[in-house]
């Protein structure tokens, strides 16, 4: 995790995007201040992982070990700022029910068993953090994905132009509404969004993803958003 100066490097960072912040998203008065005002518990997924392990560059960097790293650090970001968290996996094991067999019976077990942590916890605001790929390494830059409701789409929103002043106004993603085909979002019953942090596909993003300087940066980049 890069111990105690990795944590104040990711506070010193939140501290300054979050001051940096602007209102400027769309939404009613009432529904901000309704979502900033009720205690929340910011539940973190970190994709994929276990039997699944996503994306994999063409280098070997797997998808669910730079989703884990950068939990991790949000994780704990978030809880040195006062807020509380829980993550819906902690390693790269996961423990499947015996009747799972098949790869594609573990991933809707783990599914189920992520929908579980969020549904326990107390008014929770899912963050699903995961790394794009594509066919053509030229698309890069992180995007939001929110779940359909107002809500998420404020979340969403407020997220996406955190990431762009975070990590550079070249990056030409905007938010974009699920079309009810992420099982996570489509039953979460909460403000939920799933970050694409970056392109594994791309190779100077691929590069980036590999640094823990970079990791750090998505991470309190994720967390100037929430503050927001």
């Amino acid at each position: 995790m890069g111990g105690l100066n990795a944590v104040w490097r990711m506070a010193l960072l939140a501290a300054v995007l979050s001051a940096s912040a602007s209102a400027a998203v769309p939404g009613t008065e009432r529904e901000t201040r309704r979502i900033q005002d009720a205690p929340r518990t910011l539940v973190i997924d970190a994709g994929h992982g276990g039997a699944d392990g996503g994306a994999v560059s063409e280098s070997g960097l797997r998808e669910s070990e730079v989703n884990l790293d950068v939990a991790l650090r949000l994780y704990y970001l978030v809880a040195f700022l006062g807020e509380r968290a829980v993550l819906t996996r902690d390693g790269e094991d996961i423990r499947y029910s015996p009747d799972a067999v098949t790869i594609r019976d573990k991933k809707r077990d783990d599914m189920k068993s992520r929908l579980r942590v969020l549904h326990a916890a107390e008014n929770p605001v899912l963050v699903s953090v995961h790394q794009n790929k594509y066919d053509s390494p030229r698309p890069s830059g992180a995007q939001v994905i929110y779940a359909p409701d107002d809500a998420s789409r404020l979340l969403g929103e407020t997220m996406q132009n955190a990431l762009t002043d975070a990590l550079g106004r070249g990056n030409r993603q905007g938010a974009a509404r699920d079309d009810g085909g992420i099982y996570l979002l489509n039953n979460a019953g909460c403000p939920a969004i799933l970050i694409e942090c970056g392109f594994l596909s791309n190779p100077e993003e691929e590069a980036l993803l590999h640094t823990e300087g970079y990791r750090i940066k998505l991470a309190a980049a994720i967390s100037a958003g929430l503050r927001r």
